[in-house]
């Protein structure tokens, strides 16, 4: 029963990533922590848009925060999440 929970936990983990959107705000974390309007302003999006793809990131710890004055910045969860991303990327692009 374990297996299955760790295997629909990791199937909810894909979900997360499987979106456009949350894949380039993680892209854009990797060169450090970012408030949601910076982020929104690269992504030319809404701050509420970008905060509801930071709450989802957080919720399955792709993401963390932290706040600085009346700021919250964020950043990559760990350096797994960065792994990830540069191996499937690194596989996407093998040819």
């Amino acid at each position: 029963m374990k297996e299955h929970e760790e295997i629909l936990t990791v199937s909810r983990f894909y979900k997360v990533l499987s979106d456009p959107t949350r894949l380039k705000i993680l892209m854009f974390l990797k060169d450090g922590e970012r408030n949601v309007s910076s982020i929104s302003e690269k992504l030319a999006m809404e701050q509420s848009a970008v905060s509801h793809q930071l709450k989802l990131l957080r919720d399955n710890r792709l993401v963390k925060a932290r706040r600085d004055g009346k700021a919250m910045l964020y950043s990559l969860d760990d350096h797994h999440v960065l792994d990830i991303l540069d191996q499937t990327f690194q596989h996407i692009l093998h040819q």
